[in-house]
């Protein structure tokens, strides 16, 4: 004769093996997971996630070169970034960059509103309103200029402006020296004095001071060596 279970106990059988069910139904997927991990990993860094090394904000510091003060900087924000293809300083805040001779006189100034300077290269990238001044009072301006530092010659391939004392220049391309006292200009225009295009005042029968052209020269390159002046200081 078969004993049957009070109701309440076949209940608490039930339920001591549907938990038991539950448990090694966890441990089996448990075991699973532990057995097939899989590795997680970031992706991979691109060049414009790179971060600056330094970052320096309100600069107003000298520059040396080969032990001689040469320029002094003053710009909001400069960032020296040595992990990015080829490493660079930025000044994405705008840069103003004083030039000295050697007797620690002032020589020029140039100034944008942003700039790159390719340490490795020597090479400094300027652009929007770009604007320089050498000692002899030459102005030029434009909207981006390269400042090669082993060549030692600066160059633009936008239009750009050369103001002196004697001439205003315009053109397309611009390539000078270092220190702006010989430079070229192409597709150029600009007014000159009458004696700057026939090489003799002797022939004429105005004045020089009168004598100027009213009507902008198209020339295919112009090449000018500044006049000495006396010091000019910005």
């Amino acid at each position: 004769m078969k004993k049957f279970l009070p109701l309440h106990d076949r209940m608490t059988s039930l339920i001591h093996l549907s938990f038991l069910f539950v448990i090694c139904h966890l441990s089996f997927l448990t075991l699973i997971s532990c057995t097939e991990q899989q590795e997680h990993t970031a992706p991979a860094i691109n060049e414009s996630d790179s971060v600056s090394m330094m970052t320096t904000y309100g600069v107003n510091t000298l520059i040396s070169d080969s032990g001689v003060m040469k320029y002094r900087i003053v710009t909001e924000r400069w960032d020296v970034n040595v992990v990015r293809n080829p490493s660079r300083w930025e000044f994405m805040k705008g840069i103003f960059l004083e030039q000295y001779d050697d007797k620690f006189h002032v020589a020029g100034y140039i100034q944008a509103d942003t700039a790159w300077y390719f340490d490795q290269k020597r090479l400094w990238h300027l652009r929007g309103r770009v604007r320089v001044r050498n000692v002899n009072g030459l102005v030029y301006t434009s909207e981006e200029l390269y400042w090669d530092g082993l060549k030692h010659e600066l160059y633009s391939n936008v239009f750009s402006r050369v103001v002196t004392p004697e001439r205003t220049m315009e053109g397309s391309y611009f390539r000078s020296d270092e220190r702006m006292t010989h430079y070229l200009v192409t597709n150029s225009k600009g007014s000159f004095m009458m004696e700057d295009i026939q090489g003799d005042s002797n022939q004429q029968k105005e004045p020089a001071d009168t004598a100027q052209q009213t009507e902008p020269q198209r020339q295919p390159a112009v090449r000018h060596a500044a006049s000495p002046k006396p010091t000019v200081t910005p």
